[in-house]
């Protein structure tokens, strides 16, 4: 090699080094782990309130997340069988790309309708999306839902011509505060989770620098959310404290197609885990279209099997723009974001079975039903 050639190689050389400089000196550094927040709640995210109503009769309920004001909303579908509206209004590269609210329900393709009654609610309340403000002209609330079956629990579904999801909505969507109730509520009412009564979780995490990741999730799983023989959950690698029993990671090694306690006999439509999280961080809708997609590895990391033929699993995110990102590479600080979204969405799901208990007359059992001898 020449001198001329040894001269430019080393200049590329250094010009490397120095833009990995630069651009790790623009990586905002978390600086510590972060710890949940007050609450441990999807309602630790400033401007965010939840609303819940269940019916013990029908054995099913519905969860409303409710914003202060629009945010920006995204959504991600990876199960087989989901139930949705109006998540194609959240893609990007349409009109609206934000919501008024987020509805999780039981009740299968019937309880869609619950979110008619939080539609009804935000319209009195002058809410909704609207090109022009006219006088005698009605907003239109967005309001993304997803939902899960819960048809087959054993409850009165004898309802006719008058299903009991869109008084259900309404219901929730007025009783919206920062208190949310945890295992066999809202929409997790008449849930499943595998063999074991599922139910409703939700988990939070501030992190060092000061942002905010919350995550709600109504667990009516396919799949196991603990390890074959034992009492502890897959997600125990994550957890705070004893939010969720406090016994740790397992020790055992599960092999092959050993699922412990799935459901035996799934069948279309079935299942779903159905999640929102949320952030205070002002990001845009491609950006929480990232963090829904990173999301989703939550419940890889709670729940074995996951995202099967048989589950609609669907997460949305959603942002309330109340913190300004850190100073730094913006893609780095969604990166962060969505790391900790899965690992909320993860103590979410193991916090939601560990609450539940049996309604009065359904079968099955509970998480603390469980022998204790198989910890």
């Amino acid at each position: 090699m020449n001198r001329r050639t040894l001269l430019r190689a080393s200049a590329a050389g250094f010009g490397l080094l120095a833009a990995r400089q630069s651009w790790a000196a623009s990586v905002t550094s978390p600086g510590g782990p972060g710890a949940p927040g007050p609450r441990n709640l999807i309602t630790d995210v400033a401007g965010l309130s939840v609303g819940q109503a269940d019916d013990p009769r029908v054995r099913t309920g519905t969860t409303v997340i409710l914003p202060d004001a629009r945010a920006t909303c995204a959504v991600d579908v990876r199960g087989g069988g989901p139930g949705t509206r109006e998540t194609d209004a959240l893609d990007s590269w349409n009109l609206v790309r934000s919501c008024d609210a987020v509805t999780l329900s039981g009740g299968s393709v019937y309880g869609l309708a619950a979110a008619d009654g939080v539609a009804t609610w935000l319209g009195a309340q002058g809410r909704g999306f609207a090109l022009t403000r006219q006088k005698g002209v009605p907003p239109s609330p967005i309001v993304p839902t997803a939902i899960l079956f819960d048809l087959a629990n054993g409850g009165d579904k004898g309802w006719g011509l008058d299903p009991p999801y869109r008084a259900l909505g309404l219901k929730a969507v007025q009783a919206a505060s920062h208190e949310v109730a945890l295992g066999t509520a809202g929409a997790g009412y008449g849930a499943g989770a595998g063999s074991l009564k599922g139910g409703l979780g939700s988990a939070s995490l501030v992190t060092a620098d000061g942002m905010t990741v919350g995550a709600i999730v109504a667990v009516n799983c396919l799949g196991s959310v603990i390890v074959p023989g034992t009492r502890r959950f897959w997600a125990a690698p994550f957890e705070f404290g004893r939010e969720f029993g406090g016994l740790g990671p397992a020790a055992a090694h599960v092999q092959g197609e050993e699922w412990g306690l799935a459901k035996a006999d799934p069948g279309a439509r079935k299942n779903t885990t159905i999640a929102c999280v949320a952030t205070d961080v002002d990001l845009d809708a491609d950006e929480m279209k990232r963090i829904a997609i990173m999301a989703q590895d939550g419940l890889a990391r709670a729940i074995r099997p996951v995202h099967s033929p048989f589950d609609g699993d669907t997460v949305f995110a959603l942002s309330t723009a109340r913190r300004k990102p850190p100073e730094g590479a913006r893609e780095f600080v969604v990166a962060r974001l969505g790391a900790v979204a899965a690992d909320v969405l993860a103590r979410a799901i193991a916090r939601g079975v560990y609450a539940a208990t049996l309604p009065p007359g359904m079968a099955g059992r509970a998480w603390s039903q469980l022998p204790a001898a198989g910890e």
